[in-house]
């Protein structure tokens, strides 16, 4: 039976929550200092070893909300994995790597982390396998492949997080997760990590953890910290129009969103040909061009980076002040987890969204599926106006 704790958070700290001393200054260097409200639900259950969903929006600390608890209770004398976290795409593995191996440095704990994603060399991995990392971070098919194999040794894992989970427990997904989950002891934890919630992956999960604890702390799934509007242009004028809100609003970090690659491809060059410096990440690049443009974007080096949908899931790059949906999504849920990427940890973010007449009725979608309201703007002499909204039909 599936236990939903709603909303039943109190003002606390990491020390009050069990959190060792290291691990608070390793935070304290992050320039995180309080625990959000999905760490105060999350830790007590994770650290009992209870199974949960953690059902949070964007933005609220979900990733720290399950490694804090994997970190208390690594056992780092013992060489053997004992954590499995499993996310859809390699820069979201990339970045809780990254993450891992941040806090353990910061805090002077000897852990041992390891990457393990499909578009690397399968020897090398195994290789590194020999380390005994204490926990390894990857995508679903390298890990199968890993544990099938029997290089990645599954024997004393305690926690199996599979994060990003409306995503992987698609019909085809789930069979994977099930394998994976298959290969490890009865006894393991298992950690659900997702802003949304999808029918299809509930069945899934329910199937997997039928006693999980559903973590669900505030009803609301966009941040309110968000501004959202929207500009109605022309197709054939969108690439212009981006380049003049660009100059208006000057962004100090804008993710730009394209359903395909090509688009994506296009209007990077564009502003590039205007003067205007763009990062491109998108899935027709490869491993090492994905991570050079997420490096310079994240260091700051370039302001601008344009995107497919491949970084619209679980990506978490601090200074994000501006989300341009250059293809308005069709869906509710692509909007929330493009625009997701502002406004996070109560900073604040602006969302911008360019449409046709024809996609103007989406906006409608948008404000009754995430409660929100979207404004229509305008520009004059270099400046965001307040614009007459057009009629939205549907």
């Amino acid at each position: 039976m599936e236990t939903d704790a709603l909303s039943q958070t109190v003002a606390t700290t990491f020390a009050d929550l069990g959190i060792a001393p290291e691990l608070i200054a390793a935070l304290a260097k992050q320039a995180v200092h309080e625990p959000t409200p999905i760490q105060q639900s999350a830790l007590p259950v994770l650290r009992a070893g209870g199974d949960a969903y953690l059902n949070s929006e964007t933005g609220t600390g979900k990733t720290l909300a399950y490694l804090l608890p994997i970190f208390s209770q690594l056992n780092l004398s013992q060489a053997a994995t004992q954590a499995i976290i499993v996310v859809p795409t390699h820069e979201l593995a990339i970045q809780i790597h990254r993450q891992c191996c941040d806090l353990a440095q910061n805090a002077g704990w000897p852990v041992r982390s390891l990457l393990l994603i499909g578009g690397t060399p399968l020897d090398r991995q195994v290789d590194k396998l020999k380390s005994k990392p204490h926990l390894v971070v990857g995508t679903p098919g390298r890990i199968h492949e890993l544990l099938g194999m029997g290089k990645l040794k599954g024997q004393e894992v305690r926690t199996l997080v599979i994060d990003e989970a409306d995503r992987l427990l698609t019909t085809e997904g789930a069979e994977v997760i099930h394998a994976i989950t298959a290969r490890l002891p009865g006894t393991r934890q298992l950690v659900f990590v997702s802003a949304t919630q999808e029918p299809e992956s509930a069945r899934a999960i329910a199937t997997l953890a039928p006693s999980l604890v559903l973590l669900r702390p505030g009803s609301s799934a966009m941040s309110a910290d968000i501004t959202h509007l929207y500009f109605v242009c022309e197709a054939r004028d969108k690439a212009r129009l981006l380049r003049q809100i660009l100059h208006a609003t000057q962004p100090e970090r804008a993710l730009v969103f394209t359903h395909l690659n090509e688009t994506a491809e296009r209007v990077a060059a564009q502003l590039a040909h205007h003067k205007m410096q763009a990062v491109e990440l998108h899935a027709a690049i490869d491993k090492r061009g994905r991570q050079q443009s997420m490096e310079a974007f994240r260091s700051g080096r370039v302001a601008v980076m344009v995107a497919s949908d491949v970084a619209g899931r679980g990506l978490d790059i601090p200074g994000i002040t501006h989300v341009f949906n250059f293809d308005a999504p069709s869906q509710s849920k692509a909007y929330l987890h493009r625009v997701g990427r502002t406004g996070r940890a109560g900073a604040k973010g602006v969302a911008i969204s360019l449409m046709t007449e024809q996609e103007v009725r989406l906006t409608r979608r948008y404000e009754r599926d995430l409660d929100i309201v979207l404004h229509p703007v305008g520009l004059r002499e270099g400046r965001l106006i307040e614009a007459n909204a057009p009629t939205r039909k549907g």
